[in-house]
C-alpha cells in the first residue's frame, strides 16, 4: 500500500450518508488496514454529522501527511446551508462538482483509485444531469462508450453483473442483444483478470425467462439471444455456462460454480447480491483506465445525520479500490495491463 497514490472519494450529496460512511471508514482505518484516502466534497458536511479531526488539502500529495491524524478533505465550493436529511438543489449542485473533480483526479493519476458516494439522481437531474447513474458519467469523464464500461456488483461470496441497468423492466427483451451480451461478457472477463487476478474467469449467465424458457416454451431469448452468445464466447476461449434458470444460480454451491452471474435486467442481479450482503456490497466499473468503487446503497435521507449509517460497504468499497489499482500496478510494471 506504501507505493499506492491516495484514494480519492467523491462524498455524494452532502444531505445523504456519504459524508458520514467517509468519516466513520476514516475512523476504522487502521482497523480494516485502509490506503489513505482523501475526500472530495463540502467539508461541513462532514463536521454536521461527525465531531472529528477534518483537515483541508489542496492537494492529493498532502494526503500522506494529514491521513494518520485527520481525514482529508478537498473542498468544493460553498453551495449553502447543509442540512442532513433534507436534500436540495444547492447540495446536487455540490454532489456533481465533487464527482467530477474527483474523477479529474484519478484520470490524472493524482489519485490512485475513485470511489463515488451515493448520490440523489431526482436531484440531480435538477442541476442537468443527463446520466442514467454515476456508472454511465464516469465512463464518459474517461471517453468510454456505455457499452464498454460494465457495473458490477461485488460481495465476499457473490459477483453480479446487469446486461441492462436502468430500463424499464418492459423494455428489457427488445433492448437484449447478441453483441451486447457479447461485449458486456467480453469486458466483465478482462476486468475480472485485471482489477481481480482471475486468470480464467467463469462467467454463468442467468436465463431472461423461469426456467430458463423451458427450451421455448415460455419465451425464445434464450434461444435467440443468450446460447448463440454464449458460443460466441466460448469459441473466444473465454469460459461462458447457460443459460440457467435464475432460481437456482444464487444458493452457496451454485454460486461455487462461477467467479461472475451474469443477468438479463436490474433487479435479477441486485436482489441475491442485496440479500446476502446489504452491508458490504460494492459497485465496481469494469472496463475503465481507472479503478472506480461504490457503496452499493443509496443516500439514506431518512437516517442521515442520526448516526445509524453502517460504513461497510465504504469501507469494502475502498478495500476493493485499492486491491485493483495494486493489481493494475503490478500488470503495467510487467507490461500485461
Amino acid at each position: 500500500m506504501e507505493t499506492l497514490r491516495p484514494l480519492a472519494v467523491a462524498m455524494g450529496d452532502p444531505a445523504g450518508i456519504g459524508p458520514e460512511i467517509t468519516a466513520k471508514a476514516w475512523k476504522a482505518r487502521e482497523l480494516h488496514s485502509l490506503a489513505p484516502f482523501f475526500a472530495v466534497g463540502d467539508e461541513r458536511a462532514v463536521a454536521a454529522v461527525w465531531d472529528g479531526p477534518v483537515v483541508r488539502i489542496q492537494d492529493p500529495e498532502e494526503t500522506a501527511d494529514v491521513f494518520p491524524n485527520a481525514l482529508p478533505v478537498i473542498s468544493v465550493a460553498d453551495m449553502g446551508e447543509i442540512v442532513p436529511g433534507s436534500p436540495d438543489i444547492d447540495g446536487a449542485r455540490c454532489a456533481l462538482q465533487s464527482l467530477e473533480l474527483a474523477v479529474g483526479l484519478a484520470r490524472s493519476d493524482a489519485a490512485g483509485a475513485l470511489v463515488t458516494g451515493p448520490v440523489s439522481k431526482a436531484q440531480l437531474y435538477g442541476v442537468g444531469f443527463t446520466h442514467p447513474g454515476q456508472t454511465e458519467f464516469v465512463a464518459e469523464r474517461c471517453g468510454i462508450s456505455k457499452e464498454n464500461a460494465v457495473m458490477m456488483l461485488a460481495g465476499p461470496t457473490l459477483r453480479v453483473v446487469p446486461i441492462t441497468v436502468h430500463i424499464p423492466l418492459a423494455e428489457v427483451p427488445s433492448s437484449i442483444s447478441i453483441d451486447l451480451i457479447v461485449a458486456k461478457a467480453r469486458v466483465t472477463a478482462r476486468g475480472l483478470y485485471r482489477n481481480f487476478g482471475i486468470e480464467k474467469p467463469r462467467l454463468a449467465f442467468a436465463g431472461l425467462n423461469p426456467h430458463a424458457g423451458e427450451g421455448g416454451a415460455i419465451g425464445r431469448e434464450e434461444i435467440d439471444f443468450l446460447k448463440p452468445a454464449i458460443e460466441q464466447l466460448r469459441d473466444e476461449g473465454i469460459d461462458a455456462v447457460g443459460p440457467f434458470a435464475a432460481d437456482t444460480m444464487f444458493h452457496a454451491r451454485a454460486r461455487a460454480g462461477y467467479d461472475v452471474a451474469l443477468c438479463l435486467y436490474h433487479d435479477q442481479a441486485l436482489v441475491p447480491l442485496k440479500t446476502l450482503h446489504f452491508d458490504d456490497g460494492v459497485n465496481t466499473t469494469l472496463g475503465l483506465p481507472i479503478v472506480r468503487t461504490s457503496p452499493d446503497h443509496g443516500t439514506a435521507f431518512g437516517i442521515a445525520g442520526k448516526d445509524e449509517a453502517n460504513p461497510g460497504a465504504m469501507i469494502a468499497s475502498l478495500r476493493m479500490a485499492a486491491t485493483a489499482a495494486l493489481r493494475r500496478a503490478e500488470l503495467s510494471a510487467s507490461g500485461t495491463l
